[in-house]
């Protein structure tokens, strides 16, 4: 255990909690969205249809998204356990028996020492692949840039998650004003949730938007409810892997 990077192992939870709770949560919330405009704000297929192209789209790069962290997850992991001070230590000064030959030392590039002197033992696939990892992890500069690469990409998705939220929130809030007639000035028919000004349905899409009492029975159903929390659950898993992704490049 003295050899555990901590920070990393922490970071690479972290990260991996994050991203699946965004592109879990996301995935359904934008299904969730997909249905809720289909069902209240138009029912001409023709002027929803991009939309479900976009949620398609949007769905297939979260599936890009969790096959890639999955696989940066594990080289933070790796790269965590390579530059410990502890296992640096131990692989290059005292280099016991114990370990001659092993898994550490092929995957942090070492070459291992064969237990015959027969003949050449073949190299497998997986033992030349750790050797590459091993070689590539020798040079942490070049991670640290790769991180900071996508640290910058993960801003702008952390921005873009944060624009559902708001929309929704909106909405909620204009729910609110209509339960509550008595707080507002402005009557409970001029209370509207209008998708097509959010660029969601084309300006000439019919109803477009939902008013009033209608809106505020939206509000009330469960597929509402439950989209919006899953865009804020969304919206905190992209926080705590953006949060993850600072924490590697300090």
């Amino acid at each position: 255990m003295v050899g555990v990077p901590t920070a990393s192992v922490i970071a690479t939870i972290l990260c991996f909690t994050g991203v699946a709770l965004f592109c879990g949560c996301g995935h359904e919330a934008l299904s969730g969205t997909e249905k809720l405009i289909e069902t209240y704000f138009s029912k001409n297929y023709q002027e929803y249809e991009y939309l479900i192209h976009v949620v398609n789209a949007f769905q297939y790069v979260i599936y890009g998204i969790a096959v890639f962290f999955f696989l940066f997850g594990i080289l933070l992991l790796a790269e965590g356990f390579y530059t410990t001070t502890a296992i640096k230590h131990i692989l290059g000064e005292f280099k016991p028996p114990s370990i001659k030959g092993g898994l550490i030392s092929t995957v942090t590039g070492g070459p291992p020492k064969p237990r015959s002197v027969r003949g050449r033992q073949p190299i497998h696939t997986l033992e030349l692949l750790c050797r590459c990892l091993g070689k590539w992890l020798g040079h942490p500069d070049k991670f640290v840039g790769v991180t900071y690469a996508v640290t910058i990409l993960w801003i702008l998705i952390f921005a873009c998650s944060a624009v559902p939220v708001y929309i929704y929130f909106n909405t909620w809030v204009t729910c609110q004003s209509i339960a509550a007639p008595a707080k507002t000035s402005a009557g409970i028919s001029n209370l509207c949730a209008d998708a097509r000004m959010y660029g969601v349905l084309p300006w000439n899409a019919f109803p477009g938007k939902v008013c009033g009492a209608s809106l505020l029975a939206i509000c009330k159903t469960s597929e509402f409810q439950m989209t919006f929390h899953l865009f804020i659950a969304a919206f905190v898993g992209a926080a705590a892997a953006l949060v993850a992704l600072v924490s590697c490049t300090d």
